[in-house]
């Protein structure tokens, strides 16, 4: 504890930064081999200090600055247009579902699951290039089927 409040410069908040930090170890530790805790505790609660002395001073900064909410203005999309994105979404759903079955797995695996050609072909037992060919013949006809839709 003491060195964490020696390396954060901030011994009120020492204990806090030191269980963050704990906790962050453990979830690392559920994924990988911490060599060595100690040194990871001390970095993590330095880091966690400095992350929430920036978050004071930026929200202390926008305290100081009160907005007009009356100014804001809104960015994001408007009604018609999140209707018109659910509209393509579900254009697009419908297509998917005229592929074929084989067309439709491997296109689902390349664009939803986020899998590389190689790794579809090594889990299908086919070779890359038939990859390619299910997912640019997939592309192509929902390119074409939601077109000017």
């Amino acid at each position: 504890m003491r060195r964490i409040a020696r390396a954060t410069r901030d011994p009120d908040r020492a204990e806090d930064h030191l269980h963050t930090a704990y906790i962050r170890l453990e979830e690392y530790r559920a994924r990988a081999c911490v060599a060595n805790p100690e040194a990871f505790l001390v970095r993590t609660a330095t880091n966690v200090a400095i992350d929430d002395s920036r978050r004071r001073y930026h929200t202390a900064e926008g305290a100081a600055h009160a907005y007009d909410l009356a100014n804001l203005a809104d960015d994001g999309p408007l009604q018609f247009e999140m209707l018109q994105a659910r509209q393509r979404l579900e254009r697009v759903r419908q297509g998917v579902a005229r592929l074929s079955p084989r067309t439709r797995e491997i296109f689902l695996m390349h664009r939803s699951d986020g899998l590389k050609y190689r790794e579809i072909a090594s889990a299908l037992g086919i070779t890359v290039s038939a990859v390619e060919k299910h997912v640019a013949k997939a592309s192509l006809f929902l390119a074409e089927w939601t077109e000017g839709w």
